[in-house]
């Protein structure tokens, strides 16, 4: 299954820039020697087993642009999923760029109506009022500009984790079933006493799926789980709890479910707001380093005094993240867990590790 992307917006505007950031893992420090784009460069990236984004980085030139309106219409805006279409928050050509982008919405409409529009207010680190205070005119601006078309904005600058946000959630309206992916995350967080548990795509390390908060799940649930330690119960997890000598099951409703968590004084849904997107910054920046002294990236496991965290491999095309504030939690169990998770995601995902 193709999901059409397209990239547009001005020449110089940085869209080669996020996406050489974003899909060839190239540090921000050397987007600088990237060349302007000529005329549509395609790349097909894969995503969760048949998920293909067929990207299409269309180069900003006023020809291009006039061709893209014109004698390419029908060919570059046909079968769109996503428009992409980037704004520099500085720019000298203000109308000029919001002409184009009225006309690219008139063509996307007429051929791709059902597509989804995302407005990339880029390099904000040369705002130069309070960010804020620009990003809400601007993107009061742009949604004027776009009349009755939906669209998201974000405020984006490859010197910080804030491509990442953006993008994450563009890809995240293209997975078709991200809300059964959160689902199983949350099943296996009730499983591993987990705070959280976040699914990442392998290569751009784009966030795909996050975790329920960690209380019992709100869907069917499977079998009971033994509550003893390390004993493995018919969901496939293993219980990482504390022995009770007694065995309950996971309902919709029951308060009294196993492994369920008692409250903490970290209360998740006051967990730092950006810690999904800076979490890619960081592993991506890491694995480059990886590759910088010829070795290859496979997992990390971390135990401090605030909480415990182990990545590792899920399915060939997703990694996942599981944190824990309980210190009695091994990291053995989780990645135990894991394990006994994959086989589940490789159906929902419909891919493999072998």
């Amino acid at each position: 299954m193709k999901k059409k992307v397209l990239l547009m917006g001005a020449s110089g505007s940085g869209k080669t820039s996020m996406r050489s950031l974003i899909f060839s893992n190239n540090p921000a420090s050397l987007t600088a020697r990237l060349g302007a784009t000529i005329d549509v460069e395609q790349n097909h990236v894969r995503f969760l087993g048949d998920l293909i984004l067929n990207l299409w980085d269309c180069g900003g030139q006023d020809a291009f642009m006039d061709s893209y309106l014109s004698t390419q219409q029908s060919t570059i805006f046909q079968q769109v999923g996503v428009l992409i279409y980037v704004f520099e928050v500085e720019s000298r050509n203000k109308d000029k760029d919001l002409e184009y982008y009225r006309n690219c919405l008139e063509a996307l409409r007429r051929y791709s109506p059902d597509a989804a529009v995302f407005l990339l207010v880029h390099k904000m680190d040369l705002a130069r009022s309070p960010k804020e205070q620009v990003l809400e005119r601007k993107a009061e601006e742009l949604r004027q500009a776009s009349g009755d078309v939906p669209v998201t904005v974000y405020g984006t600058t490859i010197h910080d984790e804030s491509l990442y946000k953006a993008w994450s959630g563009i890809v995240h309206t293209l997975i078709p079933n991200a809300s059964v992916l959160s689902r199983h995350l949350a099943v296996l967080a009730h499983a591993c006493n987990a705070t959280e548990v976040i699914l990442f795509e392998r290569t751009t390390f784009l966030v795909i799926a996050t975790s329920n908060p960690p209380a019992a799940p709100t869907f069917s649930a499977p079998p009971p789980l033994s509550s003893t330690p390390s004993s493995t119960g018919s969901n496939g997890f293993t219980s990482t709890s504390a022995s009770t000598g007694t065995t309950s099951s996971v309902t919709a409703t029951s308060q009294h479910a196993v492994n369920v968590p008692e409250p903490r004084e970290t209360d998740p849904h006051q967990l730092v707001p950006t810690r999904y997107e800076r979490t890619s910054e960081l592993i991506k920046a890491f694995k480059y380093s990886c590759s910088r002294v010829r070795e290859e990236f496979h997992a990390l496991e971390m135990e401090l005094a605030e909480f415990t965290a182990v990545l590792d491999e899920l399915t060939k095309n997703t990694y996942v993240l599981i944190v824990v504030h309980d210190p009695t939690i091994e990291t053995a169990a989780l990645r135990m867990n894991i394990r006994l998770a994959r086989h589940k995601f490789e159906e929902l995902q419909g891919d493999s590790l072998i």
